[in-house]
């Protein structure tokens, strides 16, 4: 089977202006999935994907790593360098002095010599300690976000990572961010689906030059009740007017927004269905569909209880 070639954007403030393919595979864990992570990995470089987006608070590092590891042994890729790997620092370590340390144990975890971004994962800092979620309100410190910034920029500028970037940071953060940062960050990941189109984040972002990447782009989570966008009637029409899956209508209309996505899937056929949607287009009756449907935040944050001043 040909393996599809994904269309790159090139990430504007990282060093020697590293391209991310659009789509990347996400693995935070799953505990229904019957694949391991491992296997996913592999089966996705199988089919053209080049994009991986962990976390160190996914505790699935070593999986990816030893799939990179396999995929180089078996020939699937020629060098480490044809993928684009991700990895997040979590609360626990974002203190200025943590930064450093904390990139290049995830380092070890994946076996590579650098990641292509690293992100700050929410914008909170806890106590140091066990990765626990939901996070516990009272193990919230301060969060100097200067000192941390100057230590992920230190990580830039020590090829530990190609690029640094956000996620989950609202415009008056960034704005706070940009306003002492010496170098910018390429990404901010943030939930954008259907049924939270962020517009004005998003039109923020590509003001400043920093690439959107969405997460929960097809806003699972069957535990959080109904699925806005998945059971979603306007879709399922649109789905049966191109002959496409609801889930690549979701995911064309990511594209066509010119952000880029983590989509998670460890099923094969999906995987594989995500990423044909580079060969067509949505309509202008189509997006005025999609403009009516409801919108409400799917992840509401990742402390307990949840926290006032998160967002806008």
């Amino acid at each position: 089977m040909a393996a599809t070639t994904i269309p790159q954007v090139t990430l504007h403030s990282s060093s020697g202006h590293r391209k991310m393919p659009v789509i990347g595979l996400g693995t935070a864990p799953e505990a229904t999935s019957a694949v391991t992570t491992k296997d996913a990995v592999l089966e996705a470089i199988k089919q053209g994907y080049r994009h991986f987006d962990a976390a160190s608070a996914y505790g699935v590092e070593q999986s990816v790593g030893e799939a990179i590891a396999e995929a180089l042994k078996l020939g699937l890729i020629q060098s480490r360098d044809e993928l684009f790997v991700t990895s997040k620092l979590w609360v626990t370590d974002n203190h200025a002095h943590t930064i450093v340390p904390a990139l290049q144990k995830s380092l070890r975890t994946l076996q590579l010599e650098y990641l292509d971004l690293y992100l700050i994962h929410w914008p909170i800092a806890t106590k140091p300690g066990k990765v626990v979620y939901p996070i516990e309100v009272s193990e919230i410190v301060e969060f100097d976000l200067k000192g941390v910034w100057e230590s992920m920029e230190e990580c830039q500028k020590l090829g530990l990572t190609k690029a640094i970037g956000v996620s989950n940071f609202s415009i008056s953060k960034l704005e706070k961010l940009l306003s002492f940062a010496t170098i910018p960050p390429a990404v901010n990941q943030v939930e954008v689906n259907l049924g939270w189109q962020q517009q004005q984040l998003r039109e923020f972002c590509k003001e400043k030059g920093i690439t959107v990447t969405a997460f929960s782009p097809l806003r699972k989570g069957a535990s959080r009740g109904a699925n806005l966008v998945m059971d979603n009637d306007i879709l399922k029409e649109l789905s049966d007017a191109h002959g496409k899956t609801v889930a690549q209508i979701c995911l064309r209309w990511l594209y066509e927004q010119d952000l880029t996505f983590v989509a998670k899937s460890y099923d094969k056929d999906r995987m594989k269905q995500n990423l044909g949607i580079f060969d067509w287009s949505l309509t202008e009756d189509d997006y005025r569909k999609i403009a009516e449907i409801h919108q409400d935040r799917l992840i509401k944050g990742p402390t307990k209880p949840l926290l006032d001043d998160l967002w806008e």
